[in-house]
């Protein structure tokens, strides 16, 4: 689910690198959004709306929204689609304000 040419964009993927994504393994590639390794692996919900609990996916891929944040490595409303994957990450979905789920 990669988008592997594009006529205007130049993908620079680095290594390949595991993370966890709810307490699943994963993999990614380094200079990847955390947002674009989950989107690639097939994961469309990334949050949850505060109020009415909607599922939200990825949107905007600017950080401009609130529809990626999630919790990395213990830090809640992490900015997902514009934060780079890292060996090692541990990714979770978190509900609302910062609550896990």
């Amino acid at each position: 689910m990669r988008i592997e040419q594009h006529p205007v964009l130049c993908f620079e993927r680095g290594n390949k690198v595991s993370f966890t994504f709810d307490g699943k393994p994963m993999e990614g590639y380094e200079n990847e959004t955390i947002a674009a390794a989950l989107h690639a692996s097939g994961v469309k919900i990334l949050s949850y709306s505060s109020e009415k609990n909607h599922p939200r996916g990825f949107f905007c891929a600017i950080g401009k929204c609130s529809s990626c944040f999630m919790t990395v490595d213990g830090v809640p409303n992490v900015r997902t689609c514009v934060t780079k994957l890292r060996e090692g990450m541990k990714v979770e979905t978190q509900r609302g304000k910062g609550e896990l789920l």
